[in-house]
């Protein structure tokens, strides 16, 4: 049993928002015309599509298949026919695109075959595996998949169950811990035998009585060490680093995680998708999120992964002042590009904002240094510092001051008294610090690819000329034991007393030379001039004075035993 809280540095109290829809229980979203799954979860994997356009999917069939370490599975919400596979905007700032499959449900919401996954008789591996398969990814707004989670199995001490939900107007955890607080307990002591956890804590805001009281009574039929703690209600106390520190005492360092330290941190919702995963073999289709803001009826919903905003909104009818809508809370949510994205696992809260609600920001001014940042900072940074560096593009130095710390809670910008939208400087600088890493990254493949070109291509040439220095060796080696064994010859020759091979060859061959040319008839001599035959008779004695061999000479006299009158 936890002794005493502790406090951390920093925060905010910004105005709940609470009661607005704190008060409406959990409905299910009627089903849109279409659904558009992205196989993108996170910013860190993407599933690989397995259907194509046409099939017919059931709810809960398998569209997407896990790649990577950190790859979840994308499944359909409901039974229908894929009709495309493209692309289409994410709800993120930037609008960029990724790749959706588009759903059109049959109105019959029948499932595939699932039914529950006996984790007690399974190795840890395989219930890993399990919840790999079902798409269990973190639903307080990171979306990192449980199943990585989860570590080896040892080295944690407490588990933590996040139900602090300390961002203004969110109430989705609130009314989820009042509704189904038996479903979330039996997935937090899944979690905590998996994690090999010694005992779990519970930590909730104290301006939720309601999900105290209910979650207090589910606990009591839980074995083992558990305990519900209500935490003062200070933004951001629900902050996986702040949340450890109130809880525990333990106070997690630059660069490190709670895990480090024998703490490990997991959402309500989270909990509760691992419960239906395990104990019913459903994966992980739909999710609770909150409609609020300027709007006649506000409320939870739980929403089918891939519905569009548009179609949300139609369900809280935003009032005619809204001029924008954000995604997730007022501190760390954004403003949509565009209405027709579709929601997605990390999708907890849709607001309809109005300049009454949230007026726009005053012109930005200089920085005055007055530190107040600094003071409100629950990352404990130098928000000033960071800011500096980052309008400055010295992304180096805004890394040694930690900027990869900061948690984007928002605390700096609302406390500035100049109106810096401090938050946005820092995710810019993280922004293009990814960037150029991956660039560099890019580069140095490719240097390295090249480099792997010119040692394979040196390589080659060494081989194919020891190749051929062996083959020479080997040829040289054959001749000179040839050679070694043979006899020479004229050796030969003059041992057995018969005349030189060679000098024979030679004489045959003059011989044979000479009979031919005296074998050749001159043509067309018949009825010559005097004078030609003249003529011919003194090309003939130019021809013998300047042959090689005198024609008077005996057969196979050798060329150089000629007559004085041939060399004249």
């Amino acid at each position: 049993m936890i002794a005493r809280l502790f406090n951390f540095r920093g925060g905010v109290k910004p105005d709940a928002h609470k009661n607005e829809s704190a008060n409406a229980s959990i409905q299910a979203a009627p089903m849109p015309a279409h659904l558009i799954v992205p196989l993108r979860q996170s910013t860190r994997a993407t599933a690989r599509c397995i259907v194509s356009p046409g099939q017919h999917v059931l709810k809960g069939e398998r569209i997407g298949e896990a790649e990577g370490t950190l790859g979840t599975a994308v499944h359909a919400p409901t039974s229908g026919t894929v009709v495309e596979f493209g692309l289409y905007p994410l709800a993120h700032p930037s609008g960029l695109n990724t790749r959706c499959v588009v759903i059109e449900p049959d109105g019959e919401d029948r499932w595939a075959d699932h039914q529950p996954f006996d984790y007690h008789g399974a190795t840890r591996e395989q219930t890993l595996a399990q919840l790999r398969d079902c798409g269990i990814v973190g639903l307080g707004g990171a979306t990192f998949p449980s199943h990585v989670k989860l570590g080896r199995g040892s080295g944690i001490d407490t588990l933590i169950l996040n139900g602090a939900e300390c961002e203004p107007w969110i109430t989705c955890d609130d009314r989820l811990m009042r509704e189904r607080a038996a479903d979330i307990l039996a997935g937090a002591t899944i979690l905590r035998e998996l994690i090999g956890a010694r005992r779990l804590v519970i930590g909730i805001e104290d301006n939720k009585p309601e999900a105290i009281a209910a979650m207090q009574a589910a606990a009591g039929s839980v074995e083992g060490d558990v305990a519900v703690i209500a935490i003062p209600s200070l933004y951001p106390a629900g902050g996986e680093k702040q949340l450890i520190r109130v809880l525990t005492g333990v106070e997690i360092p630059y660069g490190k995680l709670g895990a480090e330290f024998g703490v490990q941190c997991f959402n309500v919702g989270t909990a509760h998708a691992v419960y239906r995963a395990l104990a019913h073999g459903e994966p992980l289709v739909s999710r609770v999120l909150t409609l609020t803001g300027n709007v006649a009826r506000p409320g939870n919903y739980e929403v089918l992964i891939g519905t569009p905003i548009s179609h949300l909104l139609t369900l809280c009818e935003p009032k005619p002042d809204t001029d924008r809508t954000l995604m997730g809370g007022p501190m760390m949510g954004f403003a949509l590009p565009r209405l027709d994205v579709p929601v997605v696992k990390g999708t907890n809260c849709i607001i309809s904002a109005s300049p009454a609600l949230f007026p726009p920001p005053p012109p930005e001014q200089p920085c005055i240094r007055c530190g107040e940042c600094a003071r409100a900072c629950p990352a404990e940074l130098q928000p000033f510092e960071l800011y500096w560096f980052s309008r400055a593009h010295n992304f180096g130095k805004a890394q040694e001051y930690n900027l990869f710390d900061c948690i984007e809670c928002g605390c700096c910008s609302y406390v500035c008294p100049s109106h810096i939208p401090l938050v946005d400087y820092y995710r810019f600088a993280k922004s293009e610090i990814w960037a150029r890493e991956r660039e560099k990254s890019a580069a140095d493949q490719a240097r390295d690819r090249f480099e792997f070109r010119n040692f394979r291509q040196e390589r080659e040439k060494e081989e194919k000329a020891a190749k051929l220095a062996a083959k020479a060796a080997e040829t040289r080696a054959k001749l000179a034991d040839k050679d070694a064994t043979a006899p020479a010859p004229a050796a030969a020759a003059a041992s057995s007393g018969e005349e030189d091979p060679k000098k024979a060859l030679i004489a045959a061959a003059l011989a044979r030379a000479k009979a031919q040319k005296e074998a050749v008839q001159a043509r067309n001599t018949e009825a010559l001039s005097p004078d030609t035959e003249k003529e011919i008779a003194e090309i003939d004695a130019r021809r013998i004075k300047a042959a090689l061999v005198d024609p008077a000479a005996p057969a196979g006299e050798p060329p150089s035993e000629r007559s004085p009158e041939s060399t004249s």
